[in-house]
């Protein structure tokens, strides 16, 4: 049971993160922020703040805040009341289930799953900036505070699959071997509690693509940054 640093990060060397078109200012100064470390940083309480973090959002959402600007947070689209009340099977609330994603920031580990998301038919007109990580510099400095997932887990299409608290798992708790005996994706998605704030020290490379527009270079790592 578990898997080590070394190991995940040879198997998964980069990791990848869809965000928000024009956020790249943003993540270099803030860096990358989980839900509610952004409604944190933008001093949003109360009743709004809890709809946010507790309920279904089918649609991106723009705060604001008169020092830091604008920021949008991502939608939910892939998710229902309804199925993830299946899928989570009287284990938790589906809004326990949004409060657990609201406070992790996500990347997927192959890109043949950023792909994937880049191409639903609810993002593929849209422009978006993808961040590229070295998932080894990743490890070394937040590798305690790393879960992972073996399932995408903010998606209960065309099937809701079981879900629950023990979705997410520290390294040194994850089946990583065992998924791979049976023939099975390893790890779908590797997840980092609350915010990463040095991303800016991790990322190989940040690019704008979609929209019908040629994919633009935005950053790119020093080739001898340190690691």
């Amino acid at each position: 049971m578990g898997v080590t640093h070394e190991a995940l990060s040879v198997h998964y060397p980069r990791l990848y993160h869809m965000a928000e078109a024009g956020s790249w200012p943003g993540i270099m100064c803030h860096g990358l922020l989980s839900t509610s470390a952004l409604l944190d940083l933008f001093e949003v309480h109360g009743p709004k703040r809890d709809a946010i973090e507790s309920a279904h959002r089918p649609e991106s959402l723009t705060i604001t805040h008169p020092v830091h600007g604008t920021a949008v947070i991502r939608d939910q689209k892939p998710m229902s009341d309804k199925a993830l009340r299946r899928a989570l099977g009287g284990s938790l609330s589906p809004s326990d289930w949004y409060r657990i994603l609201n406070a992790m920031v996500f990347f997927w580990l192959t890109e043949k799953r950023l792909k994937r998301l880049l191409e639903a038919v609810e993002y593929r007109d849209r422009r978006q900036a993808v961040l590229t990580i070295d998932t080894a510099r990743l490890l070394k400095r937040h590798g305690h505070r790393v879960r992972l997932s073996p399932m995408n887990s903010g998606n209960t299409r065309p099937y809701p699959h079981p879900r629950g608290r023990d979705t997410f798992l520290p390294l040194s708790q994850y089946p990583f071997e065992s998924r791979k005996a049976r023939g099975l994706e390893p790890v779908v998605e590797l997840t980092v509690e609350y915010s990463v704030p040095d991303i800016r020290d991790l990322i190989l490379r940040v690019e704008e693509t979609g929209g019908g527009r040629p994919a633009s270079v935005l950053w790119m790592a020093a080739a001898n940054s340190p690691r």
